[in-house]
């Protein structure tokens, strides 16, 4: 009986809550007047503008290679020998930065149950009926999708590309093997761009955007408004003080 009466007591409540998926170091609320969010760090806003640099350059100097009729834009590179030389060391850049993206954000981009009903109400994501939307969290549907898409897009580039990277790799692969590299990484790159095109374009289209990812942080309205999910998860994190913040 003595032993029963000193046995601790372990409380449901002191089991720490487990942090959602879509809550990432250093995500955080503040508030005040008004409220602001944390969004991105400033590492992961320096990985992201390197990766964007790195597609861009990549893009241009791809299209300067792929045509005669783009021939011009290898003068932004000092040439063509030059843009031949630096498009595939761009590359290994893009790759690893992009990695680097990966790793930070793959956990809060994994398909959710609130992605289906959102991708069924595309018309109203276009007429901007927020208000018919579901909850969502860090990222919707439409970021998932660009998420997932660059992650495969980039991996056949990289791989297609080093079949076709003669300097270094011509004796590993045959003539057939490099004709379909070349095939692959034309495709692949076309897609990217799109890709690429309508990620900005979504960026610019949802005001507020473009500062967080310049800035690192939102408000607490736009949070509301765009991923309302996350930001519960925010407040209700462990951690904080009260719920009522």
């Amino acid at each position: 009986m003595s032993r029963d009466r000193t046995r601790p007591i372990i409380m449901p409540n002191a089991v720490p809550a487990a942090v959602p998926a879509d809550v990432e170091p250093g995500d955080a609320v503040h508030p005040g007047k008004p409220v602001t969010v944390d969004r991105y760090s400033g590492a992961a806003r320096i990985n992201h503008w390197i990766t964007a640099v790195s597609l861009v350059l990549l893009a241009l100097s791809g299209m300067a290679l792929f045509t005669p009729k783009l021939f011009f834009l290898t003068g932004l590179f000092g040439g063509g020998q030059w843009t031949r030389a630096i498009h595939p060391w761009i590359g290994v850049v893009l790759f690893f930065s992009f990695m680097g993206l990966f790793f930070r954000f793959w956990r809060a981009n994994l398909p959710a149950r609130e992605d289906g009903v959102w991708v069924a109400r595309i018309s109203d994501v276009l007429g901007g009926h927020e208000e018919r939307l579901p909850e969502v969290g860090k990222y919707n549907a439409g970021q998932k999708a660009v998420f997932w898409s660059m992650s495969a897009l980039i991996l056949l580039l990289i791989t297609s590309g080093i079949v076709m990277w003669d300097q270094y790799f011509y004796s590993f692969t045959t003539i057939e093997q490099k004709r379909v590299a070349i095939l692959a990484h034309s495709i692949a790159a076309v897609v990217a761009i799109c890709v690429w095109i309508v990620h900005v374009y979504a960026a610019i289209w949802v005001r507020g955007t473009l500062s967080a990812m310049t800035r690192g942080h939102v408000t607490g309205g736009w949070a509301w408004r765009h991923h309302r999910k996350w930001l519960r998860e925010l407040v209700q994190k462990p951690g904080r003080r009260t719920p009522a913040e």
